[in-house]
């Protein structure tokens, strides 16, 4: 571009005093022609076309593209320097030292008389006895029906024992109780087997019944005792 500009503006600046020239004489002959009498022939003169050439601007050629470089030059990688393998030295093992053996050589030994040992002897066991056969069950005590007993505690003790909250709420009940009496009359026994209300005079009446007395006999037995409670 810096090349190219100073041939652009030659080029314009020799254009511009030709079309003043041309302008100049236009107007001159205008002039005289008008004073003379020429309008006519000036105006056909001018009604003619004008040619005019348009002188296009030579451009240069465009330089020319730079050269790409070569590229460089692959260079092979150097060889690993040689180091050479260490030194072993082996020492060769000393020669063994010569042993000096003797040979001596003894008697043979004398005959070991043969041990014959005896056989050990054999224990037998006994066969084991017979476990004793159990002991027959002791004979259940047979049942009574209809046995009173010979003591009976005071029934205010019974009154006084009576629970708090049935006699507030005026509850009566009773209770049947199973008895085991001993030969000795003593109550061995007993055992809750009805109640009404349930739970409500059991304690009593086992701590009360647990005090009678029976005649005495040579074998225990069974009854059964009711006791009532009500409220006077």
């Amino acid at each position: 571009m810096s090349a190219s500009s100073p041939y652009l503006e030659a080029s314009n600046s020799g254009k511009r005093p030709i079309g003043l020239a041309i302008a100049v004489l236009a107007h001159v002959i205008l002039i005289y022609g008008l004073l003379n009498g020429l309008g006519r022939k000036v105006i056909e003169v001018i009604k003619q076309p004008l040619e005019t050439k348009i002188i296009e601007e030579v451009k240069p050629p465009p330089p020319p593209p730079p050269e790409a470089p070569p590229p460089p030059p692959k260079l092979a990688a150097p060889p690993p320097p040689f180091i050479p393998p260490p030194e072993i030295k082996i020492s060769a093992p000393p020669p063994p030292a010569p042993t000096i053996t003797a040979v001596v050589q003894e008697p043979p030994p004398a005959p070991v008389a043969p041990i014959i040992q005896k056989p050990a002897p054999v224990e037998v066991q006994a066969a084991p006895k017979p476990a004793p056969p159990p002991p027959p069950p002791a004979p259940k005590p047979r049942f009574r029906t209809n046995v009173r007993p010979v003591y009976v505690p005071p029934v205010e003790e019974l009154v006084a024992a009576y629970p708090r909250q049935a006699a507030r709420e005026g509850i009566t009940g009773r209770v049947i109780v199973h008895i085991t009496v001993a030969p000795s009359g003593d109550v061995k026994d007993a055992v809750v087997k009805e109640s009404q209300p349930k739970r409500t005079f059991d304690k009593v009446a086992l701590e009360y019944v647990k005090r009678y007395k029976f005649e005495k006999g040579d074998d225990e037995f069974e009854t059964e005792q009711e006791i009532v409670f009500k409220l006077d």
